[in-house]
Parts: structure tokens; C-alpha cells; sequence
């Protein structure tokens, strides 16, 4: 494996164990300790790995060149009984992953936008650009409405509870709708990636890709 993909994984390992650490902070700060008890409120990668999401999947599509990489850790526990805002509460914690990876992304997007200006080295300029899409894509595929994405959580955590049924009913079938979300997905995915990549950066999408 070269060495820009494993620093690819790295990336994508560090940066979906921030996007499931704020999911459990949001939590925390609503109300339910489930995450910070099970000692996964930490940046620390080891308690977050998932053998498959984070080593297996990964690696796989490294070695069949499949042009992207992607994968995910373990999910951070929450109780969403315990959350002091029982009605929006879900949602918030659905939506904290998604937003720190757009906030990841925005700050590493400033680099990459005003970087050269400083005489930034264009290794550093890479990996700032690196950084950016790897969290536009988590944050983009985990918006999608479809369990167990978190996009789902915020959807029906939004809309009346008459609608509940929806979703317990779409979860029943989540493996099959995640992989049509994989395979169909992009046509959205890559539109929305493009659109905030140009925002952030400045460039055009895709640089240095």
C-alpha cells in the first residue's frame, strides 16, 4: 500500500472517530452520559475502530483501486431517553456528527484557500486539500435520509411522531438502502461535495484529486 493511502486512511480513520466523538458530546451535553461511561468521549482511535468499517472496508477498496475510500467506526452508545430535549434531542445528536466534519472541513478549506498566499509548503497544501474531502464526504453520505444514516435521525427527529413508523419500517431493510446509497448516492453526493468544496477552498473541484 503507498504511503499516500495509508495517510488517507489515517485521515479517514481520524476523522470519522471526530464525527462519532460529537455525537456522543451532543448527547453529553443533553443529558446522557451513555458515551462518556463507556469511555468513548476520545479522540483516541483504539475504542472507536471498527474491524470491518475502519480496517476491512478500507483496505479493500485500496487494493481493488476503486478510486475512493471510505468506512466508518463503531457507533458512540447514546440513550435517547435520557436526553433532556426529548424532542428535538435525536436530531441534535444526528446532526452533531455531520457538523463537525463540515467544521473540519471549513477550517482545512482555509488553508487550502489562503495557504499559498503565505508560502505554505505544497505538501501541507495537499494534505489540508485531502482533509477537506474526506470530511465533505462523510458529512454529505451521513446526511442522506436513510437509516442508519444520520440523516435519517434528523429527518424523523424533525417531523411529527406520527411519522415514526416510516423510519422503523425503512430500518428493517437499512442494509439494502445503504447499498443503494452507495452505489446510486453519488449522483448526489458529488454535486453537494463539489458545491461546498468550491465555497471552502476557493478552487474548483476537483485539485490535486
Amino acid at each position: 500500500m503507498q504511503a499516500d493511502t495509508l495517510f488517507y486512511v489515517a485521515v479517514l480513520v481520524m476523522s470519522v472517530v471526530i464525527h462519532e466523538v460529537s455525537h456522543g458530546y451532543m448527547a453529553d451535553v443533553l443529558g446522557d452520559r451513555t458515551a462518556r461511561l463507556a469511555g468513548r468521549l476520545t479522540l483516541n482511535p483504539i475504542p472507536h475502530i471498527d474491524p470491518i468499517g475502519s480496517i476491512l472496508v478500507p483496505l479493500v477498496l485500496s487494493i481493488t483501486h476503486s478510486g475512493f475510500l471510505f468506512g466508518w467506526a463503531k457507533p458512540v452508545p447514546y440513550n435517547p431517553r435520557n436526553l433532556s430535549n426529548q424532542r428535538w434531542g435525536s436530531a441534535l445528536v444526528g446532526a452533531a456528527g455531520a457538523l463537525s466534519n463540515l467544521l473540519v472541513a471549513f477550517v482545512f478549506g482555509m488553508v487550502v484557500r489562503f495557504g499559498p498566499m503565505y508560502g505554505l509548503p505544497p505538501e501541507f497544501f495537499a494534505i489540508s486539500n485531502m482533509i477537506v474531502v474526506v470530511n465533505l464526504l462523510l458529512a454529505v453520505f451521513n446526511l442522506l435520509p436513510f437509516p442508519p444514516l444520520d440523516g435519517a435521525k434528523v429527518l424523523f427527529g424533525v417531523l411529527p411522531q406520527r411519522f415514526q413508523y416510516i423510519e422503523a419500517a425503512m430500518e428493517q431493510y437499512w442494509m439494502v438502502l445503504i447499498i443503494v446509497v452507495i452505489f446510486a448516492g453519488w449522483q448526489i453526493i458529488l454535486p453537494v461535495m463539489s458545491l461546498l468544496y468550491t465555497l471552502f477552498t476557493g478552487y474548483a473541484w476537483p485539485i490535486g484529486l
